[in-house]
């Protein structure tokens, strides 16, 4: 029984590449991946060597001559552009035109499992966006041919953050096609969820608590902590349950003949669980800073006597929730500090939350460090100022500064030469002789 399975999947894994490969929504995906990339990369290596002109050698200055935040986070956030507007299209084309053409009811007559018609679909549409993602290596490329330094281990998570962005894309448009009767119907469900996640992200902004969590885990949340060079376990497991929620949801609702109230059912226990495992997922605390510049981490001494106080540490920010001091406090200090301490508590007080009708309350802005019951005021918002006040609430001394933990920074004064030619010409031209190619080929 095993070798009739294995032949019926590989002659539908050669099917839904030939759909793909018919599909002219996927052509245009490749195709225009090369001028979205190369606009990304030609300005963020403008820039770049404009400012590289003015040195990068001191501290502070070198950490703006990072390749991860001034060449790889602009240049790959043209994946991210593409995942949300274009890829859903192509997912859609692929999956709603199998009902559309009656090709599904064909497929469930051979024994081959539903699952493992949403595998196939999943692995050839996954393949697909790796080859429209080419053109970001042409960029790394080119950068390496300009001179450009490359930090492997920040790159490599920073374009496997874009392949969670585009399988949890994959997943939502999955679902999407084979829950609606059309791919109208399912492009614009898929676009609604994705504006929707933008929307809890500012609501997050405002409300904080609930919220905050939830938005934590919307693909734009996620896709900027792995364009700073982070990788955390929590980010990863949550994308993992939603992708797989979104390719159950597409087996239930691919299953013709059942009755819609038993699908609504199935999905609804789908949702449930995968709530329930989100939650779950966001006790995991381990992470990895991946990043040359360790922008996502204090000192390597401060880190080492962080991690010696063994007394419980309580923050309480007196901060509206817009407050640009509370942002740049949760940034650049709570988030390093949750790495490094797990269990500490942090609270916010405020009764407003842009915090304008707040300031001439005697304690707005103050940040309170309260470290085994000892408790030490501080206003500044600064890493360095957050450091001190919990050493001083701590009764401990603060290490001394080591020249190992300044970042030096990558500065290159090169304009792009060739990548105008190159994404806006060679690119688009190569990918229309293909497409042509093949569309003839099947006309």
């Amino acid at each position: 029984m095993a070798s009739p399975s294995r032949g019926a999947f590989a002659w539908l894994v050669a099917k839904d590449v030939r759909e793909l490969l018919d599909a002219r929504a996927w052509w245009v995906l490749v195709a225009a991946m090369g001028p979205l990339v190369g606009f990304a990369f030609i300005g963020a290596v403008r820039t770049y060597a404009e400012l590289s002109g003015f040195g990068g050698t001191s501290y502070g200055v070198g950490e703006a001559f990072s390749p991860l935040v001034g060449i790889w986070a602009p240049t790959f956030s043209a994946c991210e552009l593409a995942a949300a507007f274009l890829l859903p299209f192509v997912a859609i084309r692929l999956l709603a035109g199998d009902v559309q053409s009656g090709a599904l009811a064909l497929e469930l007559q051979r024994p081959l499992p539903i699952w493992w018609r949403v595998a196939s679909k999943t692995l050839v549409l996954a393949l697909g966006w790796i080859v429209a993602s080419v053109p970001t290596l042409i960029a790394v490329t080119l950068w390496i041919s300009y001179g450009g330094a490359v930090h492997v281990p920040e790159l490599l998570v920073v374009a496997f953050g874009h392949l969670v962005n585009a399988a949890l894309t994959l997943a939502l448009a999955s679902a999407a096609a084979a829950a609606t009767d059309h791919p109208a119907t399912a492009a614009i469900a898929t676009l609604a969820v994705t504006v929707g996640t933008w929307i809890l992200n500012l609501v997050a902004a405002v409300q904080g608590g609930v919220w905050e969590w939830a938005a934590g885990y919307t693909p734009t949340a996620m896709v900027a902590e792995f364009q700073h060079g982070l990788l955390r376990a929590d980010a990863v497991a949550a994308a993992g349950v939603l992708v797989a929620a979104g390719l159950a949801v597409s087996g239930v609702w691919s299953r013709l003949g059942r009755p819609v109230a038993r699908k609504l059912a199935a999905s609804g226990v789908i949702a449930v669980a995968a709530v329930l495992l989100l939650a779950l997922c966001g006790r995991l605390t381990a992470s990895v800073d991946l990043a040359e510049n360790r922008m996502n981490s204090f000192r390597r001494g401060d880190e080492a006597a962080l991690a010696a106080i063994t007394a419980p540490i309580a923050i309480e920010v007196h901060l509206a929730a817009e407050d640009p001091r509370r942002l740049d406090l949760d940034r650049r200090v709570i988030g390093k500090l949750r790495r490094v301490v797990p269990a500490m508590r942090v609270s916010y007080v405020a009764e407003t939350a842009t915090g304008l009708m707040e300031q001439t309350r005697e304690h707005y802005g103050e940040i309170h460090y309260d470290v085994g019951g000892r408790r030490v005021v501080s206003r500044s918002t600064t890493p360095e100022g957050a450091l001190e006040a919990i050493y001083d609430a701590a009764g401990v001394e603060a290490p001394p500064e080591s020249d190992a933990d300044i970042f030096r920074g990558h500065p290159l004064a090169v304009p792009p030469t060739g990548a105008a030619l190159t994404f806006y010409g060679v690119w688009p031209a190569a990918i229309a002789i293909a497409a042509f190619v093949r569309l003839r080929r099947t006309a």
